[in-house]
């Protein structure tokens, strides 16, 4: 019997690869964002290679609410999730009060709220069956503060830290968290932060592929543990600023 994935942010960048790679393993896939188009054409893409179904929910996770919505829907349909990644997320550039207040709501519902809010109504499915892994995408961002991307790199703190607790909570019950921590990764992530453009400060950066960032992120997942930093310059970074007074890291 062929487990099934739920992947949020399914579109394109990392959530379009995972769905690639969950799908060439032969997983069963419930691909959502908010693009109804692009999530079909992923989905003709995929059942048209591998032998698997794929069902796709497009709803905005930017509202809470619609979380719940796709819960229900999954459950009405009697399908049991193996596997949820919580990949959705994005960053704005710019200073925190030039900023829309809108803007930072949303980044806040959707990097911190939806996601916890998808593994609280999962694991209350999971417990009694004692298994059930969840990816949760974090960054290397979650190590530092970050002027000019202040809400973004909180709530990557906050996924980080988050996962961390509750997989600790979860383990007696087989269940694992891992939160992965990518640097700036070559998808449309970085141009919808306005980070990307022609004098954009990833412009000379040496990133990796997102089908590198993946399949690091799904090995982790599937050996269970419970931080990971993909790339060996991000790790020694993400370590050495452990040993920096904070204020440095902010000028």
């Amino acid at each position: 019997m062929n487990h099934t994935a739920l992947i949020t942010g399914a579109s394109r960048g990392l959530g379009a690869e995972f769905a690639r790679l969950f799908a060439s393993k032969g997983t069963n896939l419930i691909l959502v964002a908010r693009s109804e188009k692009e999530l079909n054409d992923l989905k003709d893409e995929l059942e048209n290679t591998f032998n698997i179904s794929v069902r796709t929910i497009a709803k905005d996770l930017t509202k809470p609410e619609n979380v719940r919505f796709v819960y229900d829907e999954i459950k009405d349909a009697g399908i049991e999730v193996d596997y949820l990644v919580n990949n959705a997320g994005f960053g704005d550039f710019g200073h925190f009060s030039d900023t829309e207040w809108e803007r930072h709501e949303q980044m806040i519902d959707l990097n911190m709220k939806t996601l916890s809010y998808f593994c609280y109504l999962f694991v209350q499915d999971w417990i009694p069956r004692k298994s059930g892994k969840i990816l949760n995408i974090a960054s290397t961002a979650a190590f530092q503060p970050g002027p000019g991307m202040s809400v973004y790199f909180a709530s990557k703190a906050y996924v980080a830290s988050f996962s961390q607790a509750i997989a600790y909570e979860f383990q007696k019950y087989g269940i694992t968290v891992t939160a992965l921590c990518p640097g700036p990764v070559r998808t449309n992530f970085g141009i919808a932060a306005r980070m990307q453009h022609p004098n954009g400060f990833l412009k000379d950066m040496k990133t990796p592929l997102p089908g590198e960032v993946v399949a690091f992120g799904y090995r982790a997942m599937m050996k269970g543990k419970t931080l990971v930093i993909q790339g060996g310059l991000n790790k020694f970074v993400a370590n050495l600023v452990r040993f920096i007074p904070r204020k440095w890291l902010i000028t």
